[in-house]
């Protein structure tokens, strides 16, 4: 038989999909599941933005776009960035992509070579890696945890610096950890960048409107206009828009960068759909408001579920400052048996053990490069999060 590429070596499958794809096989088995796994919002999209989109049907609006983004979605998206982060791009400084996730993907591949350095922290979203290995790049991971916030101070990022660092990857508020930096800490990381001008920033902005305690949002290319000719700001419509499966992606940067997204844009995909186009044009220049509304909701139902986790023996949890997950430290829990005799050796047999025998679905962090931890998503209802957790309280409670 013919062989794969090696290509496939380099990365492993993303943990949330693995957990995920087990989930849905007990489901379908009739196993009542309460799922803290998954990272979509459970809101409708808006009305407007839906009647925009049924209108660009009615209109015949079905045709081929431009593989990098129709100039009315661009415009919108240089709205955005004036309006929320006084940022200016022309609209030849921004492209669009089919959703964040490839966009970040062909951002990397763009300026990254074979065996350059990606510094991200951990624990970080799994893709982060991934993306950076099939690009050729190495990852060099920054290990933080609750003591320092989850996030990385200028002496942690300098010391990881070396001839070979092509990229750093930002990621604020953050999936997992629900970590924020402020313009303060932001202007502490510029101050190192300043010193290495070889150096790429890339920033994933996708959690911006999903902010707790009046935390407010900064961006790199914000609080450091001098180092903006070297960010990459992504961001798009999923999180905060409820727009997840209308797949639009968005990113302003320097010249360069946008031009060699564009060209591999050329070969790989055959330009955004024009329905979700038109829908996140409405969405970008439409109504704001309730995006403050639905933080809201959000932080309230980080809080409920935190009144569970404090409850919960064995567990710790640091209150997340914005995005809608919870990563309680499980450490305590690690050498503990089950009832069934099984002893607990890490965060994904004790993540099986609640999905088998309690029906209560959650990511183990080694899917996240933080091992004794598990992510929980709070983007459900709060029957969920009080019936899922009152079982986790009771699953925790009968480990030996």
């Amino acid at each position: 038989m013919p062989q794969l590429s090696s290509l496939l070596d380099r990365f492993q499958p993303s943990a949330i999909a693995q957990i995920f794809s087990h989930a849905t096989r007990l489901r379908e088995t009739g196993k009542e599941l309460w799922s803290f796994s998954t990272g979509e919002p459970d809101f409708d999209t808006p009305d407007h933005i839906r009647a925009a989109a049924k209108r660009a049907i009615d209109e015949g609006d079905t045709h081929y776009t431009p593989t990098d983004g129709r100039s009315a979605l661009k415009e919108a998206v240089q709205g955005k960035f004036q309006r929320d982060n006084d940022l200016d791009y022309s609209v030849e400084q921004i492209v669009i992509g089919m959703g964040a996730k490839p966009l970040l993907t062909n951002a990397i591949q763009a300026v990254v070579d074979q065996g350059d350095e990606v510094i991200l922290t951990t624990p970080c979203w799994p893709s982060h890696v991934g993306m950076t290995m099939m690009a050729g790049g190495q990852p060099i991971r920054i290990e933080t945890g609750s003591e320092t916030g989850f996030k990385m101070s200028p002496e942690m990022l300098e010391a990881v610096i070396t001839s070979r660092t092509r990229l750093v990857l930002l990621c604020s508020p953050s999936n997992p950890t629900g970590a924020v930096y402020s313009a303060q800490e932001l202007e502490g990381l510029a101050a190192v960048f300043r010193k290495h001008p070889q150096i790429w920033i890339l920033t994933d902005d996708l959690y911006e409107h999903i902010l707790f305690d009046d935390m407010s949002f900064a961006t790199i290319a914000q609080v450091a206009p001098d180092l903006k000719d070297r960010v990459l700001t992504v961001n798009g419509v999923s999180k905060g828009y409820a727009m997840t499966g209308w797949r639009i992606g968005y990113a302003g940067g320097p010249d360069p960068w946008i031009r060699g997204i564009q060209k591999i844009f050329s070969q790989t995909n055959g330009g955004p759909c024009s329905i979700s186009q038109a829908a996140a044009t409405e969405a970008l220049n439409g109504p704001q408001d309730f995006l403050r509304d639905w933080a809201q909701v959000y932080q309230s139902r980080r809080d409920l579920a935190l009144s569970y986790l404090g409850d919960c023996p064995g567990l710790t949890c640091a209150p997340p400052a914005g995005a809608f997950y919870l990563l309680p430290n499980c450490s305590s829990l690690l050498g503990k048996t089950t009832p069934q005799g099984q002893t607990l050796q890490d965060s994904s047999q004790l993540a099986d053990h609640l999905l088998n025998d309690w029906g209560i679905v959650v990511v183990p962090g080694a899917g996240f490069d933080c091992g004794p931890y598990f992510r929980i998503s709070v983007a459900t209802s709060e029957e969920v999060i009080k019936g899922g957790l009152e079982r986790l309280v009771k699953a925790c409670s009968s480990l030996s």
